[in-house]
């Protein structure tokens, strides 16, 4: 049987029958969830540089940012 760790707490449980693997509880579970949702953890990409200096967003496909809205 293979024995794994709970990435929260760390306690030792079996993995196969583990309703909330990979952690050992609900309670671990929502622990880390929780984490995310205060974006304690992050997930590293690359960055362009341009972008990441002035807070500039990608404009939209196929709409010009110079004219008003769309007649339609």
């Amino acid at each position: 049987m293979r024995v794994v760790a709970c990435p929260q707490c760390g306690t030792q449980l079996p993995w196969e029958g583990n309703r909330y693997r990979p952690f050992c509880s609900e309670r671990c579970r929502l622990v880390d969830l929780g984490a995310w949702l205060d974006e304690k953890y992050t997930i590293p990409g690359p960055l362009d540089d341009e972008s990441a200096d002035t807070g500039d967003v990608a404009p939209v496909p196929g709409r010009d940012r110079r004219s008003g809205p769309e007649d339609g």
